[in-house]
């Protein structure tokens, strides 16, 4: 098989409202690069508050027909969304790599593993079933159902522009609710292109809106009253503020911040497969996973083994144009991140960490204009540190010596992200007991990225979720609709007289 050709176009990216492609108003925009040369590819626009005024319009009058559509004939919409996907999913693929660099396998498992929530949000009818328990009281029955919102919304980061705006919109819609989505604005062409797919499919218009923009888009949206529940991706910061506005204006707001995933590594641990995951987990996508791997936790005396044979592998990384189908890592997405990156390498030789491989200043041949960095591995990394307790977002392992499974678990917990971690063991009772006494949201055992699939539903504790709900699955079903309990009884079973008691069960 060979990739597809870069995606090309020039064209400037613009809304998606009420089924059609509206060109900016603003006269706002921002470049969208292409990571591996360096270039401008093409322009965005920056939505003003009118604009995103229309979309929630369009999707607020296309609530009430699109909510009265049996799920069963929604699901069927998504039916058709989905074989479109299926169809054009290298085409997709190649989008995220031309404007988010990371290599076009990577890619294609990102396509897929949102295609898996379009999967799960075409049994929605079942998901959307209610309860009933005839005779709760004499001749009185109850049952519940589930009703969609409104309009709702979704902010998406940069890092996955296709997977974590199908994490929101495909259960959205398929339980009666309209959407708007705001893009990250460094790679947003993905949206319009599924924007138009889901046309194709039939979705009606204004079903699901897309406005490009920056943070006044994202604050018109917190703020607009008929935007009822927003579903967000991104930094703990931006994560809490988005939260906090969100519910200060009466809305659900469901949103994922940053991480610091650990993997903690046992004595008894396959230390060519601990190699391997963290090769894998820390310089996948060049770190710019909310799931990466981070930090290596070496307990007992494998550590000098498992730095050495990581070093190796990190040294010979193949870094280079993502569309090389032997590509393990490509650029990072906007040269401001690569310099954010490695200025915390720098912080990380201040503070004292051993620096093992240097990633900093590295060139790919034809492309040195491109925003290229290396794979970095530092040694005896502590928690007093800058490079422990942040969220680098690049590809850069820290690995932290401890003596014992105690230390390992007490240090994980301390920390203020709960998002992702992993342990490496063959011990079960190990297995067990980590799995028990962890403090973060998603874990893997001998998995170095446990991201849940499509009906587990994703979501971090501490400062890695703010919200009560996980994103997908039965969670996200619950996020996306509310319920409503109906009691009913009928004249001929109804005493007569009036009752002033707090009625009970007779």
């Amino acid at each position: 098989m060979s990739a597809p050709r870069h995606y090309t176009s020039t064209t400037d990216v613009a809304h998606y409202i009420h089924g059609e492609v509206v060109a900016g108003r603003s006269g706002r925009s921002q470049a969208v690069y292409n990571p591996t040369t360096g270039a401008v590819a093409r322009q965005v626009v920056l939505a003003e508050v009118d604009e995103v005024n229309a979309a929630v319009a369009s999707a607020q009058a296309a609530f009430p027909a699109w909510s009265a559509v049996p799920p069963i004939r929604r699901a069927r919409v998504l039916n058709n969304f989905l074989a479109l996907l299926n169809q054009h999913r290298d085409t997709l693929a190649a989008m995220i790599t031309a404007e988010h660099g990371k290599v076009f396998t990577d890619a294609q498992g990102e396509v897929s593993r949102g295609i898996d929530i379009v999967e799960f949000a075409c049994g929605i009818p079942q998901l959307l079933k209610g309860d009933y328990t005839e005779q709760v009281s004499t001749g009185i029955d109850n049952w519940t159902m589930r009703q969609a919102l409104g309009v709702v919304a979704g902010i998406t980061p940069f890092n996955f522009p296709v997977m974590v705006p199908c994490w929101m919109f495909p259960v959205a819609i398929a339980c009666g609710n309209t959407f708007v989505l705001k893009p990250s604005e460094r790679d947003p062409s993905a949206s319009l292109f599924m924007a138009d797919l889901l046309t194709q499919a039939g979705l009606p218009k204004g079903v699901f809106n897309v406005v490009q923009g920056d943070k006044l888009a994202v604050d018109a949206l917190l703020t607009h009253p008929d935007v009822k529940a927003l579903s967000f991706v991104g930094s703990t910061p931006i994560a809490q503020y988005i939260y906090e506005t969100g519910a200060h204006h009466g809305k659900r707001v469901q949103a994922l911040g940053g991480a610091k995933n650990h993997m903690v590594v046992m004595p008894d641990a396959d230390i060519d497969q601990v190699v391997d995951a963290l090769i894998g987990a820390a310089y996948g996508s060049a770190g710019e996973r909310c799931m990466a791997i981070s930090v290596a936790v070496l307990v007992g005396d494998i550590a000098d083994q498992v730095v050495a044979k990581v070093a190796e592998r990190a040294r010979t990384l193949k870094i280079k144009d993502g569309m090389e189908l032997d590509a393990e890592m490509g650029p990072i997405v906007t040269g401001v991140a690569r310099d954010r990156i490695e200025n915390y390498i720098g912080i990380g030789v201040e503070e004292g960490a051993t620096l093992v491989v240097d990633g900093r200043g590295h060139k790919v041949p034809g492309f040195e204009n491109g925003f290229f960095t290396g794979g970095t591995l530092f040694d005896h990394v502590t928690p007093e540190m800058r490079i422990y307790k942040e969220e680098i977002f690049g590809p850069v392992l820290g690995c932290v010596r401890v003596k014992s499974f105690a230390e390992a678990v007490s240090l994980i917990n301390a920390h203020e992200y709960g998002n992702g971690v992993a342990c490496y063991t063959r011990d079960g009772n190990t297995a067990r007991e980590f799995s028990r006494q962890i403090q973060v949201g998603m874990v893997g055992i001998n998995v170095p990225i446990p991201v849940p699939m499509a009906w587990h539903g994703f979501g971090g504790w501490k400062k890695s979720l703010f919200g009560d709900m996980h994103a997908y699955g039965e969670e996200g079903v619950r996020f996306y609709t509310r319920q409503k309990s109906i009691m009913q009884r009928w004249p001929e079973s109804t005493a007569k007289g009036a009752e002033f008691v707090m009625p009970t069960a007779k």
